[in-house]
């Protein structure tokens, strides 16, 4: 019987949010004391990452001690710095002789053009590590926050049609498994619920949310009448970056395998996706508690995943000039 779950469930792992809500910008960070296996898997053209070639299978490193999910764009991959610095000073990282390093991989996605112009540093993601070791967090926030905070989705006419996403998190259990997906939905492209319905992406001049592929011919069009390119050509001003937190066992390659799967919950909840103009990324982090056939744990980090990229538009609240979800469902009342 599936039970939903949430990171308490997960003691092996500590996360906490440090962000500038004025400034539209932030960092999430979940971090494994005592190490724990990560795998993960890149899509979309334009990624920005750090130490992800350490999570290949056949590379020498088994155990990561913190994924970082930063705004930013490249900017952003600063706050692991900070992230390496507050566990190498608690004596947490790999050991080689005298010296500690800590494992710290990361994704970040673009949000300099939501708020002020700028990007997570090394201060703020000492801050949020410092949040996560001390506990300061019962429970990780929804919404407006960390990685989060300067989300939008539904870009595919221009920033000025988009709505404003957040973070989100959902979790389920199955006996003794336990996947909890957590997920900044900074998408191209419309996000839809379990049964299809759209409920964030871009909107028409009357401000409901129009069907996306209706949306990508009208960006053609104008487009082909302005003989310039349309609207989602040029740097990458997007990305879906997660995480799935579980204490299954798992091997590197198992972990990367789930990732690879887990990219299915992008799929069928955001349209489209994977573009040359995301950095669709997914890791899973494995604290190695239980036993589990690796194809169920992939099953349910992908329904873990989908629901908290629900949720993670349900959750944002407008900001930036931007509506949430959670406005066009107040208008319609």
């Amino acid at each position: 019987m599936l039970q939903t779950a949430s990171i308490a469930d997960l003691p092996a792992f500590l996360t906490a949010h440090a962000d500038d809500p004025r400034m539209g910008t932030g960092c999430t960070v979940l971090v494994a004391p005592a190490g724990a296996v990560c795998g993960v898997d890149v899509r979309g053209g334009g990624p920005a990452t750090r130490e992800t070639d350490l999570l290949k299978p056949e590379n020498m490193i088994e155990s990561v001690h913190a994924v970082v999910l930063s705004g930013g764009s490249a900017f952003g991959l600063a706050s692991s710095t900070g992230v390496m610095e507050e566990l190498a000073e608690r004596g947490i990282g790999f050991p080689v002789e005298s010296a500690l390093v800590p494992i710290v991989v990361s994704a970040c996605l673009f949000d300099l053009l939501v708020g002020e112009n700028a990007h997570p540093d090394a201060a703020m993601g000492r801050a949020a590590a410092k949040a996560a070791l001390d506990r300061d967090c019962q429970s990780l926030a929804e919404g407006n926050v960390g990685a989060g905070c300067g989300a939008t989705v539904g870009k595919i006419l221009g920033g000025e049609h988009a709505m404003k996403s957040g973070l989100g998190m959902y979790g389920l259990r199955l006996g003794e498994l336990v996947a909890v997906a957590v997920v900044a939905v900074n998408a191209l492209g419309n996000v839809r619920d379990a049964d299809g319905a759209w409920i964030a992406g871009c909107r028409d001049e009357e401000g409901g949310i129009m069907d996306p592929l209706a949306a990508l011919a009208a960006s053609q069009v104008a487009a082909d009448d302005a003989g310039a390119p349309s609207k989602e050509s040029g740097p990458c001003a997007n990305t879906t970056i997660g995480v799935v937190l579980t204490n299954a066992r798992l091997t590197k390659a198992q972990a990367t395998k789930v990732s690879s799967t887990v990219h299915d919950a992008y799929a069928r909840a955001i349209k489209p996706v994977h573009t040359s103009n995301d950095g669709d990324t997914v890791f899973t982090f494995a604290s190695c508690e239980t036993d589990a056939p690796v194809d169920v744990v992939a099953v349910l980090a992908t329904e873990a995943m989908q629901g908290a990229i629900e949720r993670a538009v349900l959750q944002a609240e407008g900001a930036f000039g931007l509506p949430a979800a959670r406005d066009l469902h107040a208008s319609a009342q």
